[in-house]
């Protein structure tokens, strides 16, 4: 995958670039494999906004990515663009037809054979428990418990590593740098997750934003006070709060911390990302 940066032929294009989509194999989604996703803009059940900023947009189907991937012997039948991730999904399909989704990892081609279980090798795209796989091997869609499904490490161009095996656990190095003991049979895949240039795609305009489902966002202190703690004063003004920075709930917006003390995962975690 590569980055496709446009002739700048007006303001809107200037600082504008795409992917090139040169990996993707096939254009339209496996029908069995996909399922109508309902927005919501934010709203709740009572049609009250939750989450501000968010609304309109592309309608997408949802593909439906088998995150648990039952024990057999798969063969990569395309590699497709997925809408709800940034991260590009394999469809894969055994001998008797039975057909999944994976979160694609690099390098894998199609006509390639994958293998989830016992007999998985350490090769890209391959899922096996962590107790099989190598010490210093980059892992991804990793599970926090056996039969959960993976959870860890899904995002575009992210990699966790296994750094230690220690009893009925191992430890796991995730992109943040936390340091993580997990269940030594939990499942994991190997490799790095696809289209790492994910993250050097500039959006551009405000325009292409709004296709994502995002919608504007304004500066607190261009609201007034009943709207915002930064509201009011006389015009584009200082924030004149001696706190500091607050949410629109008035909460302090920089360096809060909002985990719970003794929470129940503390025990899992060897070194924090942050010290």
């Amino acid at each position: 995958m590569a980055i496709r940066v446009l002739k700048p032929i007006s303001n809107s294009v200037r600082q504008y670039s795409i992917d090139d989509f040169s990996d993707i194999t096939k254009k339209k989604p496996e029908k069995s494999l996909t399922k109508v996703l309902k927005k919501n803009s934010g709203r709740n059940n009572q049609g009250k906004i939750t989450i501000r900023h968010r609304g309109g947009g592309v309608k997408r189907l949802y593909r439906i990515i088998d995150f648990k991937s039952a024990a057999g012997k798969y063969e990569v039948k395309s590699i497709e663009y997925d809408p709800n991730r940034s991260a590009r999904i394999a469809l894969c399909a055994t001998s008797d037809g039975k057909k999944i989704y994976m979160v694609a990892p690099q390098n894998l081609k199609v006509g390639k054979t994958i293998v989830f279980g016992d007999e998985a090798l350490i090769r890209p795209g391959h899922r096996a428990q962590l107790k099989n796989i190598p010490i210093g091997t980059f892992i991804y869609n990793i599970e926090l418990n056996p039969g959960q499904g993976g959870k860890l490490a899904r995002s575009a161009g992210v990699s966790a590593q296994l750094v230690a095996k220690e009893g009925t656990f191992v430890q796991v190095k995730l992109p943040s740098g936390e340091i993580r003991k997990v269940n030594e049979n939990c499942l994991a895949s190997i490799g790095v997750v696809s289209n790492p240039d994910h993250q050097n795609i500039k959006w551009g305009k405000a325009g292409r934003i709004r296709k994502l489902g995002f919608r504007p966002s304004v500066l607190g202190k261009s609201m007034n006070p009943n709207d915002h703690p930064h509201g009011g004063g006389e015009g584009h003004t200082d924030i004149g709060l001696r706190g500091g920075p607050k949410t629109p709930w008035g909460a302090k917006a920089l360096g809060l911390k909002t985990r719970k003390r003794n929470h129940p995962t503390d025990k899992f975690i060897v070194k924090r990302r942050k010290k």
